[in-house]
This record gives C-alpha cells, structure tokens and sequence, in this order.
C-alpha cells in the first residue's frame, strides 16, 4: 500500500528537517558570517494567534514606520524588537509594565 500523500507534514516538530532550507537551500557563506550578521538559518517560523486589532494596528505601524525612515527591514525584526522589549520589561517583575497589564486583563 502507498505512503498517505495528503498527510500533512509537522513543521513545528522537533525534526531537523526544514521545509524551508529543504525548499531554498543553504547559503553556507551566510551561515559562516558568524553571529555579528544576520544569521537566518537560526530563525524559526512562529505559529500563534493575534486578535485582528492587535495585527491591523502592528501592519499599521510597520508601515507608519517604513514610511517615517526607519530603517527596519521587515515585519519579523519590528516583532523581534516588540518581544524583545515585552519580555525584558516581563523580567523586571512588579516594576514592569507587562506583567500589570497580564495581570489587570486576568481580572
């Protein structure tokens, strides 16, 4: 009997394949910059939800920015940046505007 060629695969499974690199290749140069550049073989898709105001105002702000000058080069290093910033705040603890607003909205 034949393998089930509608299964879909799991990419957010813990396999070292990647859809991705299998797709498009490795550039073993970019690999071998080292990690003061950007190093796009360690970054990993996502896969989460956000209420559509929350998105709409992100892609807003995104282009607000682009349209601005800032020097961003896509939607992915502006979340970076975002979730960078939440979970440094997150560490600060009580003192942190994160976790009184997680704890104001489980109210």
């Amino acid at each position: 009997m034949a393998a089930n060629k509608k299964a879909t695969p799991d990419f957010f499974g813990e396999d070292p394949f990647d859809p991705v690199t299998a797709a498009i290749g490795t550039d073993k140069k970019k690999a071998a910059e080292g990690p003061d550049k950007r190093n796009w073989l360690k970054k990993k898709k996502a896969g989460f939800y956000l209420s559509v105001d929350l998105l709409d105002r992100f892609n807003r702000k995104f282009h607000e920015l682009k349209l601005e000058g800032v020097l961003i080069d896509n939607k992915s290093s502006l979340i970076e940046a975002a979730l960078s910033f939440a979970l440094d705040d997150i560490d600060r603890g009580d003192t942190g505007e994160v976790l009184k607003k997680l704890k104001k909205n489980s109210n």
